[in-house]
């Protein structure tokens, strides 16, 4: 809030800046609006005003606020003072809420455009409506005020208007002499009075009502049971609320006092209806998310905490913007006049458009889920959270690890937990000293074994590949049932142990890494060489063998 706030008032700082040749000779610059003083650019800002001053009890301020051109003689303050005593007894204004914050007003109110509704006054003979006009002042801008013609009805209404209830039960002195907030006292103790009288009448009527529906639905575990249930304290505070508002007007309330919990009611109402909206919200999550799970549709679990928690966040800020409008900012314009500051906070959130985007991927795709077993990357660990920004996961050293989302989706997932059958595949080294049919006996019994086997998948298959340095090779190619790694390591050591027993059955063995030394005499020396050496040689030839067969045997 404070960064947003922050580059609000760079954006002003920089729209103060003079720009080159701005002293004023520009046209454009002459012509630009100049907002009202008073606030009177919208019927918002005429209603908020008017009260205003009449909290003050500046009438002189308040009379600029009515349309007098016709009233010829009338002496404004008076005439102020008198639409505020109608709206004491028995008038009405709208909400901040229903109110245009627009210069044009509201052009959708079947009203000419000049023309908007702002409130009522309950006569004897029926509600006669206020009507705001918007009219030129004296400089030519455009201005909302009380029509003429409303001003015009005020004597006839101050006759017909129905009395105060409040100011006919008060007694003088809280009536007129101590005031607060420009409020006679009287009236802030009837507001509360009428707000503890408006709870309890609100709480015997949700608790009835909360008393027919349980004893129609008697079972301890109704959704509807469990959702209202959940939700009836903030339903009591929405309808306190609301009957609040309804009662200060019939009372008879200050219209001042109204219009000051006016912002204190649209909040608390605002409040109580994000609370019920959050709590059925909740309710709604623990049923779905139980119903799934005695179902076995354990894959929607991840979607349906990813949908929860995004209906709040949205639910947070839609609260959030409600009540500022509720306390008189206008968030539209805030927003608007974030300028260039609005895309710097865009650029500033990439990373956490990122990980929503990735954390929307991995709601909707699905490629693992709450409580499962995976491998991204490097790292392997059992999903315990899948949040909006980022999952968190058990590794196997049982560490936590928080990993972005949107890192998260862009890896490879590798999700064990979702194998239908285990690989069993080994490679048996056998002896090369096994005779061919030795080696079809084994492989027929192994067939048989993998075929005989309730937890192998058939057929499982089983051949000879090839001649390997030291061994021959037999492989194993099957699939194992079963519903997770420990008994599959299960059925795999019954498995391994049975193909030793066939081994030795067959009358074979596993080969080991070893070697071969072959030992070889080199031939004599030919006769046919030289007469000269032919003694030397046959004298020799004994120990010339003794020193082959010792390089030989060297070379070995």
């Amino acid at each position: 809030m404070l960064i947003v706030w922050a580059i609000l008032a760079t954006n002003v700082a920089f729209a103060q800046i003079p720009t080159p040749g701005g002293n004023g000779s520009d046209p454009a610059a002459k012509t630009e609006k100049v907002a009202d003083p008073l606030g009177r650019d919208t019927p918002a800002g005429m209603v908020a005003g008017f009260i205003s001053a009449a909290a003050e009890q500046n009438y002189e301020k308040a009379a600029q606020y009515l349309d007098l051109s016709q009233e010829k003689g009338a002496w404004g303050p008076s005439v102020a003072q008198q639409l505020q005593r109608i709206l004491d007894q028995g008038g009405y204004v709208f909400s901040r809420l229903r109110l245009s914050s627009e210069a044009a007003g509201d052009v959708d109110d079947g009203l000419p455009p000049d023309q908007d509704k702002f409130g009522a006054v309950r006569t004897t003979s029926g509600s006669v409506d206020l009507i705001a006009q918007r009219v030129d002042d004296k400089d030519g801008n455009k201005i909302w005020l009380v029509s003429s013609r409303t001003v015009a009805e005020l004597p006839s209404l101050s006759r017909t208007v129905i009395s105060s209830l409040v100011d006919r039960l008060l007694p003088y002195s809280l009536r007129d002499d101590y005031r607060f907030a420009g409020v006679p006292v009287g009236h802030w103790l009837a507001v509360l009075a009428l707000a503890v009288v408006s709870f309890l009448l609100v709480w015997a009527i949700i608790s009835s009502l909360l008393w027919v529906v349980f004893k129609i639905r008697n079972r301890q575990d109704s959704r509807v049971r469990k959702v209202l249930s959940a939700s009836a304290f903030p339903i009591r505070l929405f309808f306190t609320v609301w009957m609040l508002r309804v009662t200060m007007v019939l009372a008879g309330v200050s219209i001042v006092a109204r219009q000051h919990m006016s912002s204190v009611t649209e909040i608390l109402g605002w409040i109580a209806l994000s609370w019920i909206i959050w709590r059925v919200v909740d309710a709604l999550g623990e049923f779905t998310i139980a119903r799934m799970t005695l179902r076995g549709r354990l894959s929607m679990l991840s979607a349906v905490t990813f949908i929860r928690r995004a209906v709040k966040f949205a639910l947070v800020a839609f609260a959030v913007i409600a009540g500022l409008n509720a306390l008189g900012y206008n968030v539209t314009a805030g927003l608007a006049a974030l300028g260039i500051g609005g895309i710097a906070i865009a650029l500033g959130a990439q990373k956490t458009i990122e990980h929503l985007v990735g954390s929307l991927t991995l709601v909707t795709d699905q490629p693992m889920r709450v409580g499962d077993f995976c491998k991204f990357g490097e790292t392997m660990g059992t999903i315990e959270d899948i949040g909006m920004r980022s999952t968190r996961i058990r590794t196997l050293d049982r560490t936590l690890i928080t990993v972005p989302n949107g890192t998260l989706a862009a890896l490879p997932i590798e999700n064990f937990s979702r194998r239908d059958k285990f690989w069993y595949h080994p490679t048996l080294d056998l002896r090369y000293e096994t005779t061919p049919d030795q080696l079809r006996t084994l492989m027929a019994s192994m067939r048989e074994m993998l075929l005989d086997h309730p937890k192998v998948d058939s057929p499982g298959r089983v051949r000879m590949i090839g001649f390997g340095p030291n061994s021959l090779k037999v492989e194993i190619f099957s699939y194992v049932h079963a519903m997770d790694v420990d008994e599959f390591l299960e059925v795999q050591e019954e498995l391994s142990l049975r193909l030793m027993e066939l081994v030795e059955e067959a009358g074979t063995g596993f080969a080991l890494a070893s070697q071969t030394l072959y030992l070889a005499r080199d031939r004599a020396l030919s006769m046919t060489r030289s007469p000269q050496l032919a003694p030397q040689d046959d004298q020799g030839s004994e120990n010339g063998d003794g020193r082959a067969e010792k390089m030989a045997a060297v070379r070995a």
